[in-house]
């Protein structure tokens, strides 16, 4: 890789991370937590349209800025009746593809004003840049008991050459 390509990859990882980290993790807390002025709206400066949402339970596609705003709903009500009160991350991961593209790896301990945890989550963050800066565009998430995104979704690598026939895979 040339240095031209490590410095823009450095140069996005390093915007990529502070948009996700510093931004929108943050407002999401506080929005879902009802510290926050701001209204649910704020989500559409980081979840893209279309979208698309995966769980144990469904898939789907969400493709209008209202489905957007009804899905962080659905994600915050239980949060909040519940009494949430903070996000402590326990794993993440940053993957940047190139300056255009790329993925989000954390889980979450949604947690009340005591500590106790409400939920844990993993969830992968499928993120594009288009003309108005970076944008998540896909959604896989899995409730989990696991602290270590490497024990939960380890690498898994498969040998393959290029042929029809059953090839043998690696679990490392």
């Amino acid at each position: 890789m040339t240095s031209a390509m490590n410095i823009e990859l450095n140069g996005a990882f390093e915007e990529v991370t502070s948009w996700f980290f510093d931004d929108y993790f943050p407002r999401w807390v506080s929005v879902g937590n009802g510290t926050s002025a701001e209204g649910p709206e704020f989500i559409l400066q980081f979840w893209g349209c279309p979208l698309h949402v995966s769980t144990p339970q469904i898939t789907m596609w969400v493709t209008e800025p209202q489905g957007v705003l009804d899905l962080l709903e659905m994600n915050q009500k239980p949060l909040r009746d519940a009494g949430y009160s903070h996000t402590v991350i326990t794993d993440s991961r940053v993957t940047v593809f190139h300056s255009n593209g790329a993925a989000i790896d954390t889980i979450w301990s949604r947690r009340a004003t005591d500590d106790t945890e409400i939920q844990r989550a993993a969830v992968h963050f499928e993120l594009a840049r288009n003309q108005d800066g970076w944008r998540i565009v896909g959604i896989q998430t899995s409730d989990t008991t696991m602290s270590s995104l490497d024990r939960l979704w380890p690498q898994h690598r498969v040998d393959y050459d290029g042929s029809p026939k059953t090839q043998e895979r690696s679990m490392s």
